[in-house]
């Protein structure tokens, strides 16, 4: 995972473009419409990512050790106002709230990316911690309004490499959900290459593969990082996964119960 901050906003950067070029060149009756998100159109993916990026520059201060820590409660009023917008405010607003949030990272120090630090549910995240929240989120909301246009569309290439190692330390440990009978599964990724052990009972656990192996056989499956990720979070149903997706498919419908979204 790249440690130098200014990698993770370029490529959060490269994001917004393409946020920014899926959503201009739409008509009234697609901002309206239903995006991947069941209870979301794209209009409203849109409202939460404008309304997450004036929170990321409401807190931003205080992350830099420049000002007081923004308040959860102050988060209120931000979302009040971006749902009072109608659907055409909330996409033009949210593409430059969006602008706004990148531009403000692009142009911070090196000496400000060194101090960020910023409390986050018992994280204490440093600069890269804080752009891979926003990018994590901000890729694969993309994806859900770019699936709308193009069923065969894929998060963002350079997204992928810097957010898959997230999976086993970040994502699975809090998202995935362990199932009534323990399960274990080898996942191998491709572009990039990943070797992984899953395994659930109280937790999830996702780890490297071990070099000797498991005491006991256990199934595998394949897919492409880009694949992982979104299973991840939750968006691997069986009409968006990858023809390249290899393994029992009562495989991949555990894993995709052990992820189910949020």
């Amino acid at each position: 995972m790249p440690s130098d901050p200014r990698v993770w906003i370029a490529t959060l950067r490269h994001s917004h473009d393409r946020l920014d070029g899926l959503v201009r060149p739409m008509t009234p009756e697609q901002i309206r419409a239903q995006s991947y998100c069941d209870e979301w159109s794209i209009a409203q993916v849109l409202s939460h990512l404008g309304s997450g990026a004036e929170i990321s520059l409401l807190m931003l201060p205080g992350a830099l050790g420049e000002g007081e820590e923004a308040s959860r409660d102050s988060f209120q009023a931000i979302w009040d106002v971006w749902n009072a917008k109608n659907p055409d405010q909330q996409a033009a607003d949210a593409l430059a709230a969006d602008d706004r949030q990148v531009k403000a990272l692009e142009q911070l120090t090196g000496d400000q990316l060194d101090r960020i630090s910023l409390p986050f549910f018992g994280m204490d995240l440093d600069a890269v911690g804080l752009v891979r929240l926003r990018l994590g989120e901000h890729a694969l909301h993309t994806w859900d309004i770019a699936v709308r246009l193009d069923p065969a569309a894929t998060v963002s290439a350079d997204a992928v490499r810097l957010l898959i190692d997230s999976v086993p330390t970040f994502l699975a440990p809090r998202l995935g959900q362990t199932p009534a009978r323990p399960f274990a599964v080898r996942i191998r990724t491709t572009d990039p290459e990943r070797d992984y052990l899953l395994a659930t009972a109280d937790t999830v656990v996702m780890t490297d593969w071990p070099e000797d192996g498991t005491d006991t056989p256990v199934p595998e499956v394949s897919m492409p990082a880009e694949a992982l990720l979104r299973l991840a979070y939750g968006r691997l149903d069986p009409d968006h996964t990858p023809a390249s997706v290899t393994g029992d498919p009562a495989d991949l419908d555990q894993l995709r119960a052990i992820f189910p979204g949020f």
